[in-house]
């Protein structure tokens, strides 16, 4: 079973629990009850070594010579990763890239629910969105206290993000999932993720760079 106790577990590690977590999730569905590290490994491209590690950051969850019980592992990721309680969401920006996560429909089948969309925009203003109204975005410090928001997705261009991280941090949200292409910052108690889309496209640009020299290398080797 997983610890109660709280501990320091390096980002890296959080980032790759939801791979082991999605991976499980398809072997339930092909009905399989056991898997080893190695195997996890194999699939996931990691070594079996730093799968054990990650999850002894939170408990012993294999047993030698038998691997893990996937449906247990599953739960168990489940609830460190908090998917096991409903999360209520607020989207601040009704445009383009609000819209699609709006449309989004894993969100609400990892208990990810998103309440109203929020906007300047009088012209949507009072419409819905896939079956989400969207408010003025004068009303979300009272929308979010009186509906116990707990995560807000900002989408709103650069030059008004952290106003908005600003706006939210006088109400009761515990967290802020960041699209704008600038980071962040917020009140105490309120946990930021900024998702820098650049960033995280020229981090594969880098790394096709460094693919290509490499077969470059092994090329002139190889004549």
């Amino acid at each position: 079973m997983a610890s109660d106790e709280i501990k320091k577990v390096s980002l890296a590690v959080i980032r790759r629990l939801p791979k082991y977590h999605k991976f499980l999730g398809e072997l339930l569905q092909k009905n399989v009850e056991r898997v080893s590290s190695h195997e996890m490994g194999r699939i996931l491209g990691f070594t079996a070594s730093q799968i054990r590690q990650d999850l002894n950051n939170f408990g012993e969850f294999g047993q030698q010579g038998y691997g893990y019980n996937v449906e247990q592992l599953y739960n168990e990721l489940a609830k460190i990763l908090g998917l096991n309680t409903e999360h209520k969401m607020v989207i601040v920006g009704a445009g383009k890239l609000g819209q699609a996560l709006a449309g989004y429909g894993d969100f609400e089948r990892h208990g990810f629910k998103i309440l109203a969309l929020f906007d300047v925009n009088p012209d949507l203003i009072g419409k819905s969105i896939r079956g989400i109204p969207v408010h003025d975005i004068n009303d979300i410090i009272y929308f979010i206290n009186e509906n116990e928001v707990d995560i807000a997705v900002i989408t709103v261009p650069r030059e008004n993000a952290q106003e908005v991280a600003d706006t939210l941090s006088k109400t009761m949200i515990k967290g802020i999932w960041n699209f704008a292409p600038i980071e962040v910052k917020a009140g105490p108690g309120v946990i930021v993720e900024n998702v820098l889309l650049l960033d995280s496209l020229l981090t594969l640009s880098y790394r096709m760079n460094e693919s290509r020299v490499k077969e470059r290398i092994a090329t002139q080797k190889n004549s």
